[in-house]
């Protein structure tokens, strides 16, 4: 007997009757519903085990089962993939070849047309040689991959975090304001596909991202992307704009340099240094943010980084240019999107009525001034444009990159505010001398009239006058006016911009002018026909203009007509015509702004020095070239009898001494005719009994002196003093 078994009861019954040994764990519990083995399942397939016991499949179903079922489903999806991935390599080796991708970048080159279809420029592009960039310093490559694609060294050709950033900011923003696409997607972009914006074009677009991550290598594909984007003034890879903006190599660029390169890729066209050097700037400052935010910068680096300068010279052009294709050229281009090879866009521009502009140009014996003129239709449809004399002697465009003082054309905005405030072309203001915190305006003739109504006051270009109604409507509300139509350039806070010290281009000032004229402002000048698919929805539904309420804009077109018929006598055409002239300080710009018919015109006179011209005035040369070019576009007859001039319209006193306002009227016309004449060696004059009197030029004895002390006072600043 065991001495460790004294004390125990044996029993004669089966284990699981015997007591639990307390040294030993317990057993499980029987399973109330123990599973049969494989081959029961074999054995009797229509068994369920379901929760429910029918045999679906349910919550319960063997684990071993449901594996089986899942390792079926990934073989059928495996397959598929497979197959998928071959009709797509099919499908991309068909349509986009990768060789594409290896190559250089075909010369791409823009061709513009006139609004009828004809050739009128073309440009080529200035192309790099392709770039390493595994040889390039590191902040080179880390600029572009810190504004472009943060995440370019770790995904795999599309990037869903910048996909979904750009969502969310573009349905905040109304619209298409962010992308996100990666630098791979951008070069699928660049070598196979064109630049539709559809559906379509996206997948294709993502399809190709892929497929160069699995063929090329992050280097390469950042190689081939940075030695065929495009950074503005028609220069294509960072090899050329290297050059082209800083004259050095790219493994000489600084970081600031590298920046400001990399800045240029959202927006090259519009953000180019040689054009837009404060845009480049600002647009440098946000990619060193994003360097230093990568980890590329750290803080102390990026606050030492200075804004960059850039070489003095624009983008080399063809002998085709000319200054409407060099001032559309931008637009043409983000228009055309990505160009790779020969394309063509159709431009606003008339032949003929670009041909009747050079000829007027041509004609108007400037001497050694020059001249520009802008003309365009009522919704800003640019058809003509001359910056200047000669396009080959000088590219430089008068008509959008001079900016000059507008004279009296700028009292346009002056009276648009006095009318807002709710003054007409019959109310009054006082033609006295005044004095605004030590400023005195004068009229330069001299003569001050006491009370005249706002349509005789602009009609003869009262300059106190124009002081008095700024100050009386405030200069904000004047400022308002002029942004209210369009202009952008800065305007000073003083009273003196009712006079038009503030410059202004040309085309701005035409273009708001072209607001008085549609009804509807502000009014944009634009050389390319705009679609509804050139505009964000948000755009297509507020377009942004408002309505000139009819009041005003009646009162507008009776103040620009009574100046046809008071200093701008010498534009007056045989239809309805409004304008106005303008004069800065001792001739030195001289202008005329008008409309007639469907078109609006500008004209400016002056010398590039800023150097005064005695006898210049907006009455004067730029009168004459807006009449000129309107009677042949319009195709009316010349003005044959004297134009017919509203009592309130000019002061008769300014003209003669004698109170006899017809009998001046009738001999200004004479002394009109008689220049002209004299000019082509005949000389005409009036006796004093009224009849004329013709002869050979040189007879002529002198005039009534009443007539010298008229043709004086009109020749003096238009009658009402300086513009």
């Amino acid at each position: 007997m065991d001495p460790y078994d004294s004390g125990r009861v044996r029993y004669n019954h089966s284990p699981a009757d015997a007591p639990r040994d307390p040294w030993r764990p317990a057993p499980p519990p029987p399973s109330p519903n123990p599973l049969p083995s494989f081959d029961a399942w074999q054995d009797e397939p229509s068994r369920g085990y379901g929760a429910s016991g029918d045999g679906d499949g349910g919550g319960n179903e063997p684990p071993r089962r449901r594996r089986i079922r899942w390792g079926r489903w990934l073989v059928r999806g495996t397959a598929a993939g497979i197959v998928l991935f071959i009709l797509a390599v099919i499908w991309l080796a068909v349509t986009a070849p990768l060789s594409q991708s290896l190559k250089p970048p075909t010369p791409p080159s823009i061709t513009l047309t006139d609004a009828g279809g004809q050739p009128i420029a073309r440009r080529g592009a200035i192309i790099g040689a392709p770039v390493d960039a595994s040889t390039l310093p590191p902040h080179v490559r880390e600029a572009f991959v810190a504004i472009e694609d943060r995440r370019f060294f770790s995904h795999w050709g599309i990037d869903p975090r910048g996909i979904a950033r750009a969502a969310w900011h573009n349905m905040r923003g109304g619209g298409v304001r962010e992308g996100g696409s990666t630098i791979t997607q951008q070069l699928a972009k660049n070598a196979f596909l064109d630049s539709d914006r559809t559906a379509a074009r996206k997948i294709r677009e993502v399809a190709i991202a892929f497929w160069l991550e699995a063929w090329l290598s992050k280097n390469e594909i950042l190689s081939r992307y940075l030695s065929n984007v495009y950074f503005g003034d028609n220069v294509y890879g960072l090899t050329a704009a290297s050059q082209h903006y800083f004259g050095r190599r790219p493994q000489n660029l600084n970081v600031g340099q590298a920046a400001m390169l990399a800045g240029l890729v959202k927006a090259p066209s519009r953000l180019a240094p040689t054009g837009n050097l404060a845009g480049a700037r600002k647009r440098q400052a946000v990619v060193i943010g994003a360097m230093e935010d990568a980890g590329f910068l750290t803080h102390r680096e990026a606050e030492a980084v200075q804004p960059q300068r850039v070489l003095a010279r624009t983008a080399q052009s063809v002998p085709t240019g000319t200054y409407f294709a060099d001032w559309v050229l931008p637009s043409a281009r983000d228009q055309a999107g990505e160009i790779r090879d020969e394309t063509r866009v159709r431009t606003t521009l008339d032949r003929k009525l670009q041909a009747t502009a050079e000829r007027v140009i041509r004609q108007a014996g400037l001497k050694k001034a020059q001249a520009a003129l802008v003309a365009m239709r009522l919704d800003g449809e640019v058809v003509a444009m001359v910056g200047g004399k000669s396009y080959a002697d000088s590219a430089f465009n008068r008509a959008t990159q001079a900016k000059r003082q507008p004279g009296s054309t700028f009292k346009l905005f002056v009276y648009l505010a006095a009318i807002r405030a709710g003054m007409t072309p019959a109310s009054t203001v006082l033609d006295e001398p005044v004095e605004i915190a030590g400023w005195k305006p004068k009229n330069d003739d001299g003569r001050y009239l006491g009370e005249i109504t706002l349509a005789r006051a602009f009609a003869r270009s009262s300059n106190v006058a124009a002081a008095r109604l700024t100050q009386q409507v405030g200069v904000r509300q004047v400022i308002k006016a002029a942004r209210d139509l369009g202009i952008s350039t800065p305007i000073a806070n003083e009273a003196t911009i009712g006079l038009g010290t503030s410059e202004v281009s040309l085309l701005e000032l035409t273009a708001a002018y072209a607001g008085i004229a549609n009804g509807r402002y502000p009014v944009e000048a634009h050389g390319l026909r705009e679609t509804a698919g050139n505009k964000g929805w948000f755009e297509s539904l507020t377009g942004g203009q408002k309505t000139m309420p009819e009041e005003q804009r009646a009162a507008m077109l009776s103040l620009l007509s009574s100046s046809i018929r008071g200093t701008g006598r010498q534009a007056a055409l045989s239809v309805p015509g409004y304008g106005k002239t303008g004069t800065s300080q001792s001739g030195r710009d001289a202008w005329f702004i008008g409309f007639a018919g469907d078109l609006v015109v500008g004209v400016w006179v002056g010398n590039d020095d800023n150097s005064p011209n005695p006898g210049l005035h907006g009455g004067g040369i730029p009168a004459q070239i807006w009449r000129n070019f309107m009677q042949s576009a319009l195709d009316i007859q010349p003005v044959v009898k004297p134009v017919v001039v509203e009592e309130n319209a000019i002061d008769p006193e300014a003209a003669i001494g004698n109170g006899d306002p017809v009998g001046d009227l009738i001999g200004g016309a004479v002394d009109q005719t008689a220049d002209r004449l004299r000019d082509l060696g005949v000389d005409i004059r009036q006796s004093e009994d009224g009849s004329l009197i013709v002869g050979p030029a040189g007879s002529r004895g002198p005039p009534p002196s009443a007539r010298e002390d008229r043709r004086a006072a009109d020749e003096d600043e238009d009658g009402g003093g300086e513009e």
